[in-house]
């Protein structure tokens, strides 16, 4: 068996969210202890790590709990970055493959970093017959996204391919439905992206959005 990729002292972000693998994730950021970082990667080309709060909030407060978060994420790279006035930065990054935490470490300006092991991307698994539906009812609402407001979806544009493709339609179902994040989070963590798909599925039957 392969051993997994490594990384050293990746910079984590610690979010209330949880990012997919080629899903889109729009930031503000103006906490000191992540515009240096987030410059830093801009220039290296460099990505960071985003995980899922359990604990604690995305901006720090005196006197709150110290961040806990999840310890499976995504790396995530800066597509663009803008910097409309000095102590603010607005980005967008998307994710690419998920990774584990082997050790954390907290600095003293209150930046998290991790030592990860990446987690192999998904195998593309074509959409059996009896989940097309999941697939037909994602690419129309992407559109009706698209229509309503272009700027923000534009870089959500599916094409055959990936609506064709388990684990793509099930992570972006899993970024559009009202789900808690802790499912959520469980939905990311699946190995398998048909059984991802079959529970995304199930859900959509529930609510009847794709009957």
């Amino acid at each position: 068996m392969t051993p997994p990729l490594t990384l050293s002292s990746l910079p984590l972000f610690p979010l209330g969210s949880v990012l997919f693998p080629d899903g889109v994730l729009a930031l503000r950021v103006f906490e000191v202890r992540y515009l240096d970082m987030v410059r830093k990667c801009h220039q290296a080309g460099a990505p960071f790590g985003v995980v899922s709060l359990i604990q604690g909030r995305e901006v720090r407060r005196p006197g709150a709990p110290q961040e806990q978060f999840s310890a499976i994420g995504t790396l995530a790279v800066i597509e663009q970055l803008h910097s409309p006035q000095p102590g603010l930065i607005t980005m967008q990054c998307r994710g690419t493959q998920r990774f584990q935490i082997t050790q954390r470490s907290l600095l003293p300006h209150g930046l998290w970093v991790a030592d990860i092991g990446q987690i192999d991307a998904d195998l593309p698994v074509p959409v059996p017959q009896d989940l097309k539906k999941a697939a037909t009812a994602l690419a129309q609402i992407l559109c009706s996204l698209q229509l309503r407001d272009p700027d923000a979806t534009a870089a959500i544009n599916p094409t055959a391919a990936q609506l064709d493709d388990c684990g793509w339609v099930a992570n972006r179902w899993c970024e559009l439905l009202p789900v808690p994040l802790e499912l959520k989070q469980r939905l990311m963590e699946l190995d398998n992206p048909l059984v991802r798909l079959e529970l995304v599925g199930d859900v959509l039957e529930r609510t009847g959005i794709a009957t």
